[in-house]
């Protein structure tokens, strides 16, 4: 089963497609660039969309749905933001088919033309704030707090399973507010809750920053992002915030009456994570074996496995185990398939990245004792039947803070501190080049020169940067402080 996957050192990119492939997460479908998302990928998206649901509730956040057609014209009416996207969208020019009079199936009947073309949501600011026009009229209309679940489109070319497809899943929020400090809060606030999220159910630490100018968001005034590390020193961009000013209010001409009877156009933001998050958590935790979950986020907790194979006493025992960890709300099943060896279940356990593995077989039963296998550490005990499950309720929590803690350690292990060039480049080509803090001279003109030289980016400015009188690492000019650099996905 474990050589299903290809090691990580051979081959970091086909390790993370067999690991896809073969934990059955998802698989490439008939529409090139799209995929079909298995259930036990759909089973972790699910997890996480809950978790996120929950949060965003918690926060005020109500839940909507916009339509996923866009008249061209609503895209014409924010400049910079249909430059971000123009290349990427799909159009929808006709709206009939009809069958070949040449009997060569069906073609576009001709007749059927669009008056004027539809647009694929690749996001929905311009749908959603042509809408809040008739929303909102005075300061008691606001804020309006709205998300939503949906899928969109960017046609992109060079994909990758769940990291960068043509269509994703997605959530997307648009809130609208009566003045530019409370559309701020709202920003920072929403990075906090993509932060902690990462960090305390995925266990992927972040840093959290705001974006260049040059790598904002189209339309927006400023990008805030949580930026996270993968085994192979590249960054991944897990969730962006951003604060979007009076640009769509002011194109779409959403006003409101404020507490002075005053007309004014409304201050807006939006943000979003996509099932990108999946490719994130594979990359953060995964080995060689196959897939690693956080429990929090994992479909299925403990797997019991009979030894050698299922009988009325092994089965007896394992249906008195699950209801006791249901009733304490652990997800645990029981592979009671008759076909498969012991020793291919837990291969395909491993694979699927189950947290807790329990080994269960006559001799257990006579002796009291279970075996326990947790799925990060590899580590396997025999354990006392007798409380066994609490502590494999403690174990999951172990496991939970023990992933974090790893993938922590190794962000600092691969972070650098430069100030020159040479010394860029040189981390550049290790082989986990990592994050590199380097002083950099603002302009987008020094910014795009070093992607070109080194195919680095800058990922962020983070929150947390402490002014440092430093110079450029290509220019030499004056810096105040340092940003992170990174190669990414």
């Amino acid at each position: 089963m474990a050589s299903a996957v290809t090691p990580r050192e051979e081959d970091y990119s086909q390790w993370y497609l067999d690991i896809v492939k073969n934990a059955n997460l998802a698989s490439n479908s008939a529409v090139r660039g799209c995929m079909v998302i298995k259930p036990y990928g759909f089973g972790i998206w699910e997890r996480m969309q809950r978790q996120l649901d929950d949060m965003f509730k918690e926060t005020g956040h109500q839940n909507a749905y916009f339509p996923l057609f866009i008249p061209k014209s609503f895209l014409s009416k924010e400049a910079a933001h249909i430059e971000g996207f123009a290349k990427e969208c799909a159009v929808v020019t006709h709206h009939r088919l009809m069958n070949d009079p040449n009997g060569e199936g069906v073609i576009v009947d001709p007749t059927s033309k669009l008056e004027e073309e539809l647009i694929v949501r690749p996001t929905s600011e311009t749908i959603i704030w042509n809408t809040y026009r008739d929303w909102i009229t005075s300061y008691r209309d606001l804020p309006l707090l709205v998300n939503q679940w949906a899928n969109v489109v960017r046609w992109e070319m060079r994909t990758r399973l769940f990291l960068r497809t043509a269509e994703f899943l997605w959530q997307e929020g648009h809130t609208a507010h009566a003045t530019a400090g409370e559309a701020q809060e709202e920003t920072l606030q929403m990075q906090e809750v993509y932060a902690t999220f990462s960090e305390q159910y995925m266990a992927m630490p972040v840093i959290r920053g705001v974006k260049t100018e040059n790598e904002r968001f189209a339309g927006a005034v400023n990008t805030y992002t949580i930026e996270a590390m993968m085994q192979d020193g590249k960054a991944l961009q897990a969730g962006t915030s951003h604060n979007l000013g009076q640009n769509f209010a002011k194109a779409f001409d959403v006003k409101f009456q404020n507490e002075n009877n005053k007309e004014e156009y409304v201050w807006a933001t939006s943000w979003g994570v996509s099932t990108r998050l999946i490719g994130g958590l594979i990359m953060t935790h995964s080995d060689d074996e196959g897939l690693v979950l956080p429990p929090k986020l994992a479909p299925i907790q403990v797997i019991i496995v009979p030894i050698p194979k299922p009988n009325e006493a092994l089965n007896e025992k394992a249906a008195e185990l699950m209801a006791e960890m249901k009733a304490r709300g652990i997800r645990a099943s029981y592979d009671n398939d008759k076909k498969k060896r012991p020793g291919f279940k837990f291969a395909e356990s491993e694979l699927k990245g189950i947290p807790v593995r329990l080994g269960l077989g006559k001799r257990d039963l006579e002796n009291g004792t279970i075996e326990v296998a947790r799925r990060d550490t590899k580590e396997k005990v025999s354990q006392s039947l007798e409380g066994i499950v609490d502590h494999v309720e403690q174990l999951l929590v172990d496991i939970q803070n023990n992933l974090l803690q790893r993938a922590i350690d190794f962000r600092e292990e691969n972070s650098h501190v430069v100030d020159t060039m040479e010394e860029f480049q040189t981390i550049l080509e290790k082989d986990i080049p990592g994050f590199i803090y380097a002083h950099w001279d603002g302009t987008t003109e020094t910014e795009l020169k070093i992607k070109e030289l080194t195919k680095a980016t800058i990922r962020c400015i983070p929150n947390d940067a402490v002014e440092e009188e430093g110079k450029c690492i290509l220019t030499g000019k004056p810096s105040k402080q340092r940003v992170i650099f990174a190669k990414a996905y």
